[in-house]
Protein backbone atom coordinates (compact mmCIF):
# COMPACT_ATOMS: atom_id res chain seq x y z
CA UNK A 1 0.00 0.00 0.00
CA UNK A 2 1.55 3.31 -1.02
CA UNK A 3 0.55 6.84 -0.10
CA UNK A 4 0.89 8.04 -3.70
CA UNK A 5 -2.35 6.42 -4.81
CA UNK A 6 -4.49 8.66 -2.61
CA UNK A 7 -5.55 12.27 -3.00
CA UNK A 8 -6.30 14.68 -0.20
CA UNK A 9 -9.70 15.66 -1.50
CA UNK A 10 -12.19 14.89 -4.21
CA UNK A 11 -12.39 17.61 -6.84
CA UNK A 12 -15.90 18.53 -8.01
CA UNK A 13 -17.10 17.37 -11.38
CA UNK A 14 -16.31 20.77 -12.91
CA UNK A 15 -12.57 20.17 -12.41
CA UNK A 16 -9.92 21.44 -10.04
CA UNK A 17 -9.47 24.87 -11.66
CA UNK A 18 -13.14 25.73 -12.03
CA UNK A 19 -15.16 27.74 -9.56
CA UNK A 20 -16.76 25.99 -6.62
CA UNK A 21 -18.44 27.47 -3.54
CA UNK A 22 -19.53 25.29 -0.63
CA UNK A 23 -22.44 27.55 0.37
CA UNK A 24 -23.97 27.50 -3.09
CA UNK A 25 -23.38 23.76 -3.32
CA UNK A 26 -25.40 23.12 -0.15
CA UNK A 27 -28.17 25.66 -0.73
CA UNK A 28 -29.07 26.32 -4.34
CA UNK A 29 -29.99 22.77 -5.37
CA UNK A 30 -32.84 22.92 -2.84
CA UNK A 31 -34.38 25.90 -4.62
CA UNK A 32 -34.02 24.35 -8.07
CA UNK A 33 -35.59 21.14 -6.72
CA UNK A 34 -38.69 23.05 -5.61
CA UNK A 35 -37.93 22.97 -1.87
CA UNK A 36 -37.98 26.74 -1.41
CA UNK A 37 -41.02 26.61 0.91
CA UNK A 38 -39.83 23.53 2.79
CA UNK A 39 -38.63 24.06 6.35
CA UNK A 40 -34.83 23.93 6.50
CA UNK A 41 -34.09 24.98 10.09
CA UNK A 42 -36.09 24.98 13.33
CA UNK A 43 -34.60 26.83 16.29
CA UNK A 44 -35.90 28.19 19.59
CA UNK A 45 -37.40 31.22 17.83
CA UNK A 46 -39.22 29.51 14.99
CA UNK A 47 -38.92 27.77 11.63
CA UNK A 48 -37.19 28.98 8.47
CA UNK A 49 -37.74 27.79 4.91
CA UNK A 50 -34.98 27.15 2.41
CA UNK A 51 -35.89 30.39 0.63
CA UNK A 52 -35.66 32.35 3.88
CA UNK A 53 -32.32 30.73 4.71
CA UNK A 54 -30.88 31.62 1.30
CA UNK A 55 -32.08 35.20 1.68
CA UNK A 56 -30.47 35.50 5.13
CA UNK A 57 -27.22 34.04 3.81
CA UNK A 58 -27.18 36.55 0.95
CA UNK A 59 -27.91 39.43 3.32
CA UNK A 60 -24.97 38.48 5.51
CA UNK A 61 -22.66 38.13 2.50
CA UNK A 62 -23.67 41.65 1.43
CA UNK A 63 -23.08 42.89 4.98
CA UNK A 64 -19.53 41.56 4.89
CA UNK A 65 -18.75 43.21 1.56
CA UNK A 66 -20.27 46.52 2.66
CA UNK A 67 -18.21 46.31 5.86
CA UNK A 68 -15.02 46.15 3.81
CA UNK A 69 -14.18 42.54 4.66
CA UNK A 70 -12.39 40.95 1.73
CA UNK A 71 -12.05 37.42 0.41
CA UNK A 72 -9.81 35.15 2.52
CA UNK A 73 -10.02 37.38 5.59
CA UNK A 74 -11.41 35.71 8.72
CA UNK A 75 -14.40 36.34 10.95
CA UNK A 76 -14.96 34.74 14.37
CA UNK A 77 -18.34 33.17 15.21
CA UNK A 78 -19.10 32.48 18.87
CA UNK A 79 -22.69 31.43 18.40
CA UNK A 80 -25.19 29.11 20.03
CA UNK A 81 -27.04 26.75 17.70
CA UNK A 82 -29.61 28.84 15.86
CA UNK A 83 -30.48 30.13 12.40
CA UNK A 84 -27.83 32.81 12.95
CA UNK A 85 -25.06 30.19 12.85
CA UNK A 86 -26.20 28.95 9.44
CA UNK A 87 -26.65 32.54 8.26
CA UNK A 88 -23.16 33.71 9.23
CA UNK A 89 -21.23 30.54 8.44
CA UNK A 90 -22.69 30.09 4.96
CA UNK A 91 -22.91 33.83 4.25
CA UNK A 92 -19.20 34.20 4.90
CA UNK A 93 -18.31 31.26 2.65
CA UNK A 94 -20.53 32.66 -0.10
CA UNK A 95 -18.59 35.94 0.10
CA UNK A 96 -15.26 34.12 0.02
CA UNK A 97 -14.64 35.18 3.63
CA UNK A 98 -13.41 32.49 6.04
CA UNK A 99 -15.69 31.85 9.06
CA UNK A 100 -14.12 30.42 12.21
CA UNK A 101 -16.75 28.96 14.58
CA UNK A 102 -15.50 28.61 18.16
CA UNK A 103 -16.68 26.92 21.32
CA UNK A 104 -19.16 29.01 23.33
CA UNK A 105 -17.88 27.58 26.63
CA UNK A 106 -14.36 29.01 26.54
CA UNK A 107 -12.69 31.61 28.74
CA UNK A 108 -11.91 35.23 27.93
CA UNK A 109 -8.24 34.24 27.52
CA UNK A 110 -9.17 31.58 24.95
CA UNK A 111 -11.12 34.13 22.89
CA UNK A 112 -8.23 36.57 23.10
CA UNK A 113 -5.91 33.90 21.70
CA UNK A 114 -8.30 32.98 18.88
CA UNK A 115 -8.95 36.59 17.86
CA UNK A 116 -5.21 37.17 17.66
CA UNK A 117 -4.55 33.88 15.88
CA UNK A 118 -7.23 34.44 13.22
CA UNK A 119 -6.74 38.21 12.92
CA UNK A 120 -10.52 38.29 12.66
CA UNK A 121 -12.05 41.40 11.12
CA UNK A 122 -15.55 40.71 12.46
CA UNK A 123 -16.87 39.03 15.60
CA UNK A 124 -20.43 37.71 15.88
CA UNK A 125 -21.44 36.33 19.27
CA UNK A 126 -24.52 35.19 21.15
CA UNK A 127 -25.68 37.32 24.03
CA UNK A 128 -25.23 34.34 26.39
CA UNK A 129 -21.42 34.54 26.01
CA UNK A 130 -21.24 38.31 26.44
CA UNK A 131 -19.38 38.16 29.75
CA UNK A 132 -16.41 36.25 28.32
CA UNK A 133 -16.41 38.12 25.00
CA UNK A 134 -16.78 41.67 26.31
CA UNK A 135 -13.15 42.10 27.44
CA UNK A 136 -12.02 41.43 23.85
CA UNK A 137 -14.01 44.18 22.18
CA UNK A 138 -11.95 47.21 21.09
CA UNK A 139 -8.69 45.50 22.13
CA UNK A 140 -7.61 43.77 18.88
CA UNK A 141 -5.97 45.71 16.07
CA UNK A 142 -7.62 43.71 13.27
CA UNK A 143 -11.14 43.55 14.76
CA UNK A 144 -13.21 46.27 13.07
CA UNK A 145 -16.78 45.24 13.79
CA UNK A 146 -18.81 43.35 16.40
CA UNK A 147 -22.36 42.05 16.11
CA UNK A 148 -24.51 40.41 18.75
CA UNK A 149 -27.00 37.63 18.08
CA UNK A 150 -29.96 37.86 20.40
CA UNK A 151 -32.12 40.56 21.92
CA UNK A 152 -32.34 43.66 19.70
CA UNK A 153 -31.51 46.98 21.26
CA UNK A 154 -28.90 45.77 23.77
CA UNK A 155 -27.05 48.96 24.76
CA UNK A 156 -23.61 49.31 23.23
CA UNK A 157 -24.01 46.58 20.61
CA UNK A 158 -25.29 46.34 17.07
CA UNK A 159 -27.78 43.52 16.70
CA UNK A 160 -27.22 41.05 13.88
CA UNK A 161 -30.89 41.12 12.80
CA UNK A 162 -30.82 44.93 12.64
CA UNK A 163 -27.64 44.86 10.58
CA UNK A 164 -29.19 42.38 8.13
CA UNK A 165 -32.48 44.22 7.75
CA UNK A 166 -31.34 46.72 5.13
CA UNK A 167 -29.11 44.37 3.16
CA UNK A 168 -30.11 43.12 -0.33
CA UNK A 169 -31.50 39.59 -0.63
CA UNK A 170 -29.37 38.80 -3.68
CA UNK A 171 -25.62 38.32 -3.85
CA UNK A 172 -23.19 37.38 -6.58
CA UNK A 173 -21.16 34.49 -5.22
CA UNK A 174 -17.44 35.10 -4.73
CA UNK A 175 -15.19 33.38 -7.31
CA UNK A 176 -13.90 30.68 -4.97
CA UNK A 177 -12.16 27.52 -6.19
CA UNK A 178 -12.24 23.94 -4.85
CA UNK A 179 -8.98 24.15 -2.89
CA UNK A 180 -9.56 27.64 -1.48
CA UNK A 181 -9.82 27.82 2.29
CA UNK A 182 -13.52 27.82 3.15
CA UNK A 183 -13.53 27.77 6.97
CA UNK A 184 -11.50 26.90 10.02
CA UNK A 185 -12.31 24.80 13.06
CA UNK A 186 -10.17 24.77 16.18
CA UNK A 187 -8.87 21.48 17.49
CA UNK A 188 -9.71 20.62 21.08
CA UNK A 189 -6.32 21.69 22.36
CA UNK A 190 -5.83 18.70 24.70
CA UNK A 191 -2.07 18.78 23.98
CA UNK A 192 -1.60 22.54 24.18
CA UNK A 193 -3.10 25.61 22.57
CA UNK A 194 -5.88 24.83 20.08
CA UNK A 195 -4.79 24.62 16.46
CA UNK A 196 -6.68 26.30 13.61
CA UNK A 197 -7.61 23.48 11.21
CA UNK A 198 -8.08 24.89 7.70
CA UNK A 199 -10.67 23.18 5.48
CA UNK A 200 -11.25 23.64 1.75
CA UNK A 201 -14.42 24.43 -0.17
CA UNK A 202 -15.03 20.79 -1.21
CA UNK A 203 -14.63 19.23 2.23
CA UNK A 204 -18.24 19.72 3.37
CA UNK A 205 -19.57 18.00 0.25
CA UNK A 206 -17.14 15.11 0.71
CA UNK A 207 -18.49 14.36 4.21
CA UNK A 208 -22.07 14.50 2.96
CA UNK A 209 -21.39 12.13 0.07
CA UNK A 210 -19.39 9.56 1.99
CA UNK A 211 -21.22 9.42 5.32
CA UNK A 212 -24.63 11.07 5.12
CA UNK A 213 -25.55 9.56 1.76
CA UNK A 214 -23.65 6.27 1.64
CA UNK A 215 -24.01 5.20 5.28
CA UNK A 216 -27.17 6.93 6.56
CA UNK A 217 -29.08 7.46 3.30
CA UNK A 218 -30.15 10.92 4.52
CA UNK A 219 -33.01 12.24 2.38
CA UNK A 220 -35.45 15.14 2.25
CA UNK A 221 -37.96 13.31 4.45
CA UNK A 222 -35.56 13.20 7.40
CA UNK A 223 -35.74 15.43 10.44
CA UNK A 224 -32.31 15.58 12.06
CA UNK A 225 -31.32 16.42 15.64
CA UNK A 226 -27.71 16.69 16.79
CA UNK A 227 -26.87 17.06 20.47
CA UNK A 228 -23.22 17.96 19.64
CA UNK A 229 -23.06 21.65 18.83
CA UNK A 230 -22.48 23.27 15.46
CA UNK A 231 -19.09 24.71 16.41
CA UNK A 232 -17.68 21.16 16.62
CA UNK A 233 -16.72 19.31 13.45
CA UNK A 234 -19.11 16.49 14.40
CA UNK A 235 -22.05 18.82 15.01
CA UNK A 236 -21.32 20.95 11.93
CA UNK A 237 -21.76 17.95 9.68
CA UNK A 238 -24.80 16.62 11.51
CA UNK A 239 -26.78 19.85 11.81
CA UNK A 240 -25.67 21.90 8.81
CA UNK A 241 -23.96 19.95 6.04
CA UNK A 242 -26.08 16.78 6.03
CA UNK A 243 -29.59 18.28 6.19
CA UNK A 244 -28.82 20.94 3.58
CA UNK A 245 -27.10 18.48 1.24
CA UNK A 246 -30.17 16.21 1.35
CA UNK A 247 -32.90 18.85 1.50
CA UNK A 248 -33.90 17.65 4.95
CA UNK A 249 -34.91 19.59 8.08
CA UNK A 250 -32.80 20.14 11.19
CA UNK A 251 -33.98 21.07 14.68
CA UNK A 252 -31.51 22.99 16.86
CA UNK A 253 -31.09 23.17 20.62
CA UNK A 254 -29.58 26.50 21.66
CA UNK A 255 -28.30 25.59 25.13
CA UNK A 256 -26.12 22.79 26.39
CA UNK A 257 -27.63 19.33 25.87
CA UNK A 258 -28.83 17.64 29.04
CA UNK A 259 -30.63 14.33 29.31
CA UNK A 260 -33.87 16.20 29.95
CA UNK A 261 -33.55 18.82 27.18
CA UNK A 262 -32.50 16.25 24.58
CA UNK A 263 -35.35 13.92 25.52
CA UNK A 264 -37.70 16.88 25.20
CA UNK A 265 -36.57 17.56 21.62
CA UNK A 266 -36.87 13.88 20.68
CA UNK A 267 -40.35 13.71 22.22
CA UNK A 268 -41.71 16.96 20.75
CA UNK A 269 -40.10 16.94 17.27
CA UNK A 270 -39.70 13.17 16.73
CA UNK A 271 -36.50 13.25 14.66
CA UNK A 272 -35.65 10.36 12.38
CA UNK A 273 -31.88 10.72 12.91
CA UNK A 274 -30.26 11.44 16.28
CA UNK A 275 -26.55 12.23 16.70
CA UNK A 276 -25.00 12.16 20.15
CA UNK A 277 -21.97 11.15 22.23
CA UNK A 278 -21.52 8.14 24.54
CA UNK A 279 -21.74 10.24 27.71
CA UNK A 280 -25.15 11.63 26.78
CA UNK A 281 -26.54 8.24 25.76
CA UNK A 282 -25.40 6.93 29.14
CA UNK A 283 -26.94 9.90 30.99
CA UNK A 284 -30.28 9.39 29.26
CA UNK A 285 -30.26 5.71 30.16
CA UNK A 286 -29.32 6.35 33.79
CA UNK A 287 -31.88 9.11 34.31
CA UNK A 288 -34.66 7.41 32.36
CA UNK A 289 -35.03 10.41 30.04
CA UNK A 290 -35.95 8.40 26.96
CA UNK A 291 -39.34 8.71 25.27
CA UNK A 292 -41.28 5.46 25.07
CA UNK A 293 -40.90 3.35 21.95
CA UNK A 294 -44.33 4.25 20.63
CA UNK A 295 -43.32 7.95 20.56
CA UNK A 296 -40.05 7.42 18.71
CA UNK A 297 -39.63 7.93 14.97
CA UNK A 298 -35.90 7.23 15.02
CA UNK A 299 -34.52 5.13 12.19
CA UNK A 300 -30.87 5.53 13.24
CA UNK A 301 -28.79 6.83 16.15
CA UNK A 302 -25.15 7.78 15.70
CA UNK A 303 -22.36 8.10 18.25
CA UNK A 304 -18.89 9.63 17.97
CA UNK A 305 -16.46 11.73 19.98
CA UNK A 306 -15.33 8.72 22.00
CA UNK A 307 -15.69 4.95 21.70
CA UNK A 308 -19.17 3.70 22.61
CA UNK A 309 -19.17 1.23 25.53
CA UNK A 310 -20.79 -2.07 24.64
CA UNK A 311 -23.04 -1.89 27.70
CA UNK A 312 -24.47 1.47 26.58
CA UNK A 313 -25.13 0.13 23.09
CA UNK A 314 -26.92 -2.92 24.46
CA UNK A 315 -29.08 -0.98 26.93
CA UNK A 316 -30.03 1.67 24.37
CA UNK A 317 -31.09 -0.93 21.84
CA UNK A 318 -33.16 -2.73 24.50
CA UNK A 319 -34.91 0.47 25.53
CA UNK A 320 -35.53 2.01 22.11
CA UNK A 321 -35.30 -0.83 19.61
CA UNK A 322 -32.80 1.26 17.61
CA UNK A 323 -29.11 0.47 17.18
CA UNK A 324 -26.42 3.08 17.75
CA UNK A 325 -23.91 3.32 14.91
CA UNK A 326 -20.54 3.98 16.52
CA UNK A 327 -18.19 5.92 14.25
CA UNK A 328 -15.00 7.93 14.39
CA UNK A 329 -13.91 11.17 12.77
CA UNK A 330 -11.67 14.09 13.65
CA UNK A 331 -11.42 17.83 13.19
CA UNK A 332 -8.57 17.22 10.74
CA UNK A 333 -10.81 14.94 8.63
CA UNK A 334 -13.89 17.14 9.31
CA UNK A 335 -16.27 14.26 10.01
CA UNK A 336 -16.43 10.46 9.95
CA UNK A 337 -13.94 8.32 8.07
CA UNK A 338 -14.94 5.00 9.68
CA UNK A 339 -18.28 3.70 10.93
CA UNK A 340 -20.51 0.77 11.73
CA UNK A 341 -23.28 0.24 9.17
CA UNK A 342 -27.03 -0.21 9.67
CA UNK A 343 -27.64 -3.91 10.17
CA UNK A 344 -23.89 -4.54 10.55
CA UNK A 345 -23.13 -3.25 14.03
CA UNK A 346 -20.12 -4.85 15.74
CA UNK A 347 -20.27 -3.92 19.46
CA UNK A 348 -16.97 -2.55 20.73
CA UNK A 349 -15.73 -1.55 17.27
CA UNK A 350 -15.59 1.65 15.22
CA UNK A 351 -16.68 -0.33 12.17
CA UNK A 352 -14.94 -0.22 8.82
CA UNK A 353 -13.60 2.65 6.64
CA UNK A 354 -16.03 4.64 4.55
CA UNK A 355 -15.88 4.37 0.77
CA UNK A 356 -13.25 6.82 -0.47
CA UNK A 357 -11.16 6.57 2.71
CA UNK A 358 -8.13 4.34 3.33
CA UNK A 359 -6.74 3.32 6.72
CA UNK A 360 -3.46 1.84 7.78
CA UNK A 361 -1.96 0.75 11.10
CA UNK A 362 1.74 1.44 11.63
CA UNK A 363 4.08 0.69 14.51
CA UNK A 364 6.52 3.14 16.11
CA UNK A 365 8.97 2.59 13.25
CA UNK A 366 6.32 3.35 10.65
CA UNK A 367 5.94 -0.27 9.54
CA UNK A 368 2.63 -2.13 8.98
CA UNK A 369 1.53 -4.51 11.73
CA UNK A 370 -0.25 -7.87 11.65
CA UNK A 371 -3.97 -8.16 12.36
CA UNK A 372 -4.63 -8.08 16.09
CA UNK A 373 -1.63 -5.87 16.91
CA UNK A 374 -2.23 -2.43 18.42
CA UNK A 375 -0.71 0.39 16.37
CA UNK A 376 -1.11 4.01 15.27
CA UNK A 377 -4.03 4.73 12.94
CA UNK A 378 -3.45 6.76 9.77
CA UNK A 379 -6.22 7.87 7.40
CA UNK A 380 -6.33 9.21 3.85
CA UNK A 381 -9.46 10.62 2.26
CA UNK A 382 -11.23 13.46 0.44
CA UNK A 383 -12.12 15.63 3.47
CA UNK A 384 -8.58 15.99 4.84
CA UNK A 385 -7.77 19.52 5.99
CA UNK A 386 -5.21 21.70 4.24
CA UNK A 387 -3.20 21.85 7.48
CA UNK A 388 -2.90 23.89 10.66
CA UNK A 389 -2.82 27.67 10.45
CA UNK A 390 0.68 29.08 10.99
CA UNK A 391 1.93 25.89 12.68
CA UNK A 392 4.34 24.33 10.20
CA UNK A 393 5.95 21.79 12.53
CA UNK A 394 2.66 20.45 13.88
CA UNK A 395 1.27 20.31 10.35
CA UNK A 396 4.25 18.20 9.29
CA UNK A 397 3.76 15.85 12.25
CA UNK A 398 0.08 15.22 11.50
CA UNK A 399 -0.27 15.65 7.73
CA UNK A 400 2.24 13.22 6.23
CA UNK A 401 1.85 13.31 2.47
CA UNK A 402 -1.69 12.14 1.74
CA UNK A 403 -1.94 10.55 5.19
CA UNK A 404 -3.20 12.03 8.43
CA UNK A 405 -1.86 10.64 11.70
CA UNK A 406 -4.93 10.47 13.93
CA UNK A 407 -3.24 10.00 17.31
CA UNK A 408 -5.53 7.00 17.95
CA UNK A 409 -4.45 3.41 18.66
CA UNK A 410 -6.39 0.58 17.00
CA UNK A 411 -6.11 -3.03 16.03
CA UNK A 412 -7.84 -4.87 13.18
CA UNK A 413 -9.81 -8.00 14.07
CA UNK A 414 -10.15 -11.10 11.93
CA UNK A 415 -13.40 -9.84 10.33
CA UNK A 416 -11.97 -6.50 9.21
CA UNK A 417 -13.44 -4.40 12.03
CA UNK A 418 -11.29 -1.75 13.70
CA UNK A 419 -11.17 -1.90 17.50
CA UNK A 420 -10.38 1.33 19.35
CA UNK A 421 -7.73 1.08 22.06
CA UNK A 422 -7.43 4.71 23.12
CA UNK A 423 -5.40 7.78 22.31
CA UNK A 424 -1.69 7.20 21.84
CA UNK A 425 -0.93 8.85 25.18
CA UNK A 426 -3.59 6.76 26.96
CA UNK A 427 -2.17 3.28 26.31
CA UNK A 428 -0.54 1.51 29.25
CA UNK A 429 2.43 -0.78 28.66
CA UNK A 430 2.39 -3.50 31.34
CA UNK A 431 5.25 -5.99 31.29
CA UNK A 432 6.08 -4.95 27.72
CA UNK A 433 2.51 -5.50 26.47
CA UNK A 434 0.06 -2.71 25.61
CA UNK A 435 -3.14 -2.57 27.67
CA UNK A 436 -6.09 -0.69 26.17
CA UNK A 437 -7.91 1.46 28.77
CA UNK A 438 -11.09 1.00 26.73
CA UNK A 439 -11.10 -2.77 27.18
CA UNK A 440 -10.74 -2.53 30.96
CA UNK A 441 -13.30 0.29 31.14
CA UNK A 442 -15.87 -1.67 29.13
CA UNK A 443 -15.43 -4.62 31.47
CA UNK A 444 -15.95 -2.41 34.52
CA UNK A 445 -19.04 -0.84 32.94
CA UNK A 446 -20.68 -4.26 32.73
CA UNK A 447 -20.74 -4.41 36.55
CA UNK A 448 -24.08 -3.14 37.95
CA UNK A 449 -22.34 -0.90 40.52
CA UNK A 450 -20.47 1.12 37.88
CA UNK A 451 -21.93 4.14 36.10
CA UNK A 452 -18.73 5.45 34.47
CA UNK A 453 -15.10 4.36 34.48
CA UNK A 454 -11.72 5.59 33.26
CA UNK A 455 -8.45 3.68 33.38
CA UNK A 456 -4.97 5.22 33.35
CA UNK A 457 -1.44 4.13 34.14
CA UNK A 458 -0.04 4.62 37.63
CA UNK A 459 3.28 3.66 39.23
CA UNK A 460 3.42 0.86 41.79
CA UNK A 461 5.96 0.65 44.64
CA UNK A 462 8.57 -0.69 42.22
CA UNK A 463 8.04 2.28 39.84
CA UNK A 464 6.39 0.04 37.27
CA UNK A 465 3.34 1.16 35.31
CA UNK A 466 0.09 -0.62 36.16
CA UNK A 467 -3.62 0.09 35.39
CA UNK A 468 -5.58 2.22 37.85
CA UNK A 469 -9.36 2.65 37.59
CA UNK A 470 -11.38 5.75 38.48
CA UNK A 471 -15.02 4.80 38.96
CA UNK A 472 -18.24 6.79 39.21
CA UNK A 473 -20.74 4.59 41.01
CA UNK A 474 -24.34 4.01 40.03
CA UNK A 475 -26.99 5.86 42.03
CA UNK A 476 -27.60 4.29 45.42
CA UNK A 477 -24.25 2.46 45.52
CA UNK A 478 -21.80 3.26 48.30
CA UNK A 479 -18.04 3.22 47.91
CA UNK A 480 -16.09 0.77 50.06
CA UNK A 481 -12.82 -1.12 50.21
CA UNK A 482 -14.78 -4.32 49.68
CA UNK A 483 -16.42 -3.00 46.51
CA UNK A 484 -13.05 -1.90 45.12
CA UNK A 485 -11.70 -5.40 45.66
CA UNK A 486 -14.80 -6.89 44.08
CA UNK A 487 -14.35 -4.75 40.93
CA UNK A 488 -10.70 -5.77 40.61
CA UNK A 489 -11.70 -9.46 40.89
CA UNK A 490 -14.55 -8.89 38.43
CA UNK A 491 -12.13 -7.62 35.76
CA UNK A 492 -9.59 -10.35 36.51
CA UNK A 493 -12.23 -13.02 35.93
CA UNK A 494 -12.92 -11.73 32.40
CA UNK A 495 -9.55 -10.44 31.17
CA UNK A 496 -5.94 -11.61 31.42
CA UNK A 497 -4.67 -10.98 34.94
CA UNK A 498 -2.10 -8.36 33.91
CA UNK A 499 -4.92 -6.12 32.56
CA UNK A 500 -6.78 -5.90 35.86
CA UNK A 501 -6.65 -2.55 37.68
CA UNK A 502 -4.35 -2.66 40.68
CA UNK A 503 -6.23 0.17 42.33
CA UNK A 504 -9.81 1.48 42.18
CA UNK A 505 -10.56 5.05 43.21
CA UNK A 506 -14.16 6.22 43.51
CA UNK A 507 -14.87 9.77 42.33
CA UNK A 508 -18.01 11.86 41.83
CA UNK A 509 -17.32 13.00 38.26
CA UNK A 510 -14.85 12.16 35.51
CA UNK A 511 -13.04 15.13 33.92
CA UNK A 512 -14.28 15.63 30.37
CA UNK A 513 -13.94 17.97 27.44
CA UNK A 514 -16.91 19.96 26.15
CA UNK A 515 -17.50 17.16 23.63
CA UNK A 516 -17.76 14.54 26.37
CA UNK A 517 -14.34 12.95 25.91
CA UNK A 518 -12.72 11.70 29.11
CA UNK A 519 -9.59 13.70 29.92
CA UNK A 520 -7.42 10.84 31.12
CA UNK A 521 -4.35 13.07 31.28
CA UNK A 522 -5.98 14.92 34.18
CA UNK A 523 -6.50 11.64 36.00
CA UNK A 524 -2.87 10.71 35.35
Amino acid sequence: MTAEKFTTRAAPATGEHKLFNAADDLLLHNLSAGRGDKIAVIDQNGAYSYTQLVQRVNRFANLLVQSGIAMEQRILLCLHDSIDFHTCFLGAIKAGVVPVPVNTLLSADDYKYMLNDTRARLLVFSEQVREAIEPQINTHRFLDKTLISGTPGMPGYECLDDALADMPEHFETAPTRPDDAAFWLYSSGTTGRPKGVVHAQTDLRATADHFATEILAVNEKDLIFSAPKLFFAYGLGNALTFPLAAGATVVLLAGQPTAESVAGIIDSHQPSLFFSVPTLYSMMLNTGNIPSRDKLRLRACISAGEALPEAVLEQWCQRTGVDILDAIGSTEMLHMFMSNRPGEVRPGSSGKPLAGYELRLLDDEGLPVADGEIADLYVSGPSSALGYWNQRNKTAETFQGHWVKTGDKYYLDSDGYYIYCGRSDDLIKVGGVYVSPMQVENTLLSHPAVNEAAVVGAMDDDRLLKPKAFVVLADGTEASVELAAELISFVRAQLPAFKRPRWVEFIALLPKTATGKIQRYKLR
